[in-house]
């Protein structure tokens, strides 16, 4: 190869690559006891009910962030889950309300409840086992950057 049609290649590389990470540095994230997290959004009836479902795998820096219209308590359940996830409801102002963790996933019907008890106007699915790892309790303030 010449190095023209090496540069070319750079070049091109650089301009198809450019956006993708511009987009990556723009996704939305959280900060929870110094780490932050890469989330997606669940705003909507469909994304909320369709959460994490039928996912294999997550990066333990990556999460799902429900938000919802009202300060409400909260129930989720496992349903079609396929990873322990560690749930974690918020109020209004950011504060750790409850923590749900190491919730399996459920291989049956009935599939457990896991509820808020207290209002919460967010709830943060991360890798089960991370909210142990980085010390989450109850009063800990979320950080939504969007």
């Amino acid at each position: 190869m010449s190095s023209l049609s090496l540069r070319q290649i750079a070049l091109a590389c650089a301009l198809v690559c450019a956006p993708l990470i511009a987009a990556a540095q723009l996704l939305p994230t959280v900060t929870l006891k110094g780490h932050r997290f890469s989330i997606e959004l669940a705003q909507d009836d469909a994304s909320r009910e369709r959460g994490l479902m039928y996912r294999e795998h997550m990066e333990d820096n990556h999460g799902m962030l429900f938000v919802f219209e009202q300060e409400t308590p909260q129930a989720f359940w496992m349903k079609n889950t396929k990873i322990p996830l560690d749930m974690l409801f918020f109020d209004h102002a950011g504060k750790l309300v409850a923590i749900q963790a190491q919730a399996e996933p459920c291989k049956a019907d009935p599939c457990k409840v896991y509820p808020s008890h207290d209002p919460a106007l967010y709830v943060l699915e991360l890798n089960g086992g991370v909210a142990a790892r980085i010390g989450v309790k109850p009063g800990d303030i979320l950080e939504i950057h969007r």
